[in-house]
């Protein structure tokens, strides 16, 4: 990627991210915009996103793969990881080499290394001292990511948290905490109704997203809203096709 053509990349995410984030808007939707601008900007392979739910623990949101979400996955069943370990120290963590930091996270290790992946970034979601989930970016390759890398995943994420926890004005926790969680609901609905997706018209769980969210883009609807219809059988995605070029290519390539 020439630096012209990656500071153009730069420049429109966050731009985005401003025009995204003085409106309403759908916090799993910019979360998953999130993680796979990320992905593509900083050339790495696949990515996931970790929410902290009502009780304290990460829940899986958004993610560019089933194999990106299958580690994150594993990741906290096995309570282990660099996710794990950024969202507890509220800084970074890059590994350069799966199998170099096998003995420090053996189940996490074994399992990224097994769907393809060599190296991960964690990146924290934070604000001053509250740090509200992870961001995760996995490579098929070894090597780190270099620090002018990981300054554009942390600025990304830090301008996606401020809009999550912003209320235009300051907000009282208690609703900050009920809008996670409905972000953290809205995920449950959107897996089932990729599995319905995929039961019934013999779509992959990747294309089965791309259809829901390009239905819900292309009417003006949440994604919770469409994954519920696509559930109760009252509304038919499979025909859709994503308005964006970036989305459906960055998803589908994975």
């Amino acid at each position: 990627m020439t630096a012209n053509s990656r500071e153009a990349q730069l420049s429109a995410a966050f731009v985005k991210l401003a025009d995204t984030l003085v409106t309403d808007f759908d916090v799993v939707d910019l979360l998953h915009w999130l993680v796979e601008e990320c992905t593509r900007i900083l050339d790495t392979e696949a990515g996931g996103l970790l929410l902290v739910d009502a009780v304290g623990e990460l829940q899986l949101i958004a993610s560019t793969s089933e194999e990106a979400q299958l580690v994150e996955v594993l990741q906290l069943a096995a309570g282990e990881g660099p996710c794990l370990d950024c969202f507890h120290t509220g800084t970074a963590v890059t590994v350069g080499d799966m199998q170099d930091n096998a003995g420090k996270w053996p189940k996490f290790s074994a399992e990224a290394i097994r769907q393809g992946f060599f190296s991960v970034h964690a990146t924290p979601l934070r604000l001053r001292g509250q740090i509200i989930g992870t961001m995760n970016l996995f490579s098929t390759h070894t090597g780190e990511l270099n620090p002018a890398d990981i300054a554009v995943a942390q600025a990304l994420a830090d301008v996606a948290t401020i809009g999550i926890l912003q209320e235009r004005t300051i907000k009282s926790s208690s609703i900050i905490t009920a809008q996670l969680q409905h972000a953290l609901d809205s995920r449950i609905l959107i897996e089932q109704a990729k599995g319905v997706l995929a039961a019934t018209s013999g779509m992959t769980m990747n294309d089965a997203f791309v259809a829901i969210r390009a239905h819900a883009r292309n009417n003006n609807l949440t994604l919770a809203k469409v994954a519920d219809g696509v559930i109760a059988r009252t509304l038919d995605v499979s025909t859709s096709t994503s308005t964006s070029t970036t989305t459906s290519t960055t998803t589908t390539s994975k």
